[in-house]
């Protein structure tokens, strides 16, 4: 979790679909990414990444593999906290240290 909306929207660039809050951490000068889910300003998962050698992460079994990952949990965040059983306060998710989440 972050404190003083450190996991701003223009550090990041939106990965996979615009339904989802996959995001990847661009360098600059390397090809590394790294796939979070941005969930607010202040509440980052950060995922996983690697070496982006193609055009798109789609075309890496590697990288298609995270951002997938990232996706089905983004999905499964959703849906508890449309439930009301998961909750995004400031910078803590609060209910999500008891579930169990299957990806």
């Amino acid at each position: 979790m972050l404190e003083n909306g450190a996991a701003l929207e223009r550090y990041f660039r939106y990965e996979g679909k615009m339904s989802n809050n996959v995001v990847a951490l661009p360098t600059y000068r390397t090809s590394l990414r790294l796939y979070c889910l941005r969930m607010s300003d202040s509440v980052l998962i950060v995922g996983n990444g690697g070496e982006k050698n193609t055009k798109t992460y789609e075309e890496s079994a590697e990288l298609n593999g995270y951002v997938i990952s990232l996706q089905k949990l983004d999905k499964l965040l959703k849906q508890e906290i449309a439930s009301g059983t998961v909750v995004i306060e400031k910078a803590n998710i609060v209910g999500a240290d008891e579930k169990t989440f299957d990806i």
